[in-house]
């Protein structure tokens, strides 16, 4: 049997996200859970391997990151400008309810 998604959120993210997904019964960690607030980007994408999360941000570096080749067990990216609270809880409780980790091993998804 295949894991269920966990998600970690950047700093980027508002934490209200990682509460309300909380509420529907999703296993997220954010960088402030973990006292990593201004650690660097591959300090972050290393933190989500080890946990075996999908990596929720707004960063484009992240992105960079993945196409120069960093493993990562999914990168989830929505623009900071356009995708809001409840986008976020949405649509990562769908991916929760659809995908599982192994299938997003390596991908990148677009809010």
């Amino acid at each position: 049997m295949t894991d269920q998604l966990r998600f970690y959120l950047d700093e980027n993210l508002p934490v209200e996200v990682a509460r309300q997904l909380r509420l529907r019964g999703v296993e997220v960690v954010t960088a402030r859970d973990l006292g990593l607030l201004g650690a660097s980007d591959t300090q972050h994408l290393a933190r989500a391997v080890a946990m075996r999360c999908v990596f929720c941000t707004n960063d484009t570096d992240f992105l960079n990151l993945a196409t120069e080749g960093a493993e990562h067990y999914g990168i989830v990216f929505g623009q900071q400008d356009i995708h809001y609270i409840g986008d976020w809880v949405n649509w990562l409780a769908l991916m929760h309810a659809v995908y599982t980790a192994d299938e997003l091993r390596n991908r990148i998804a677009f809010l």
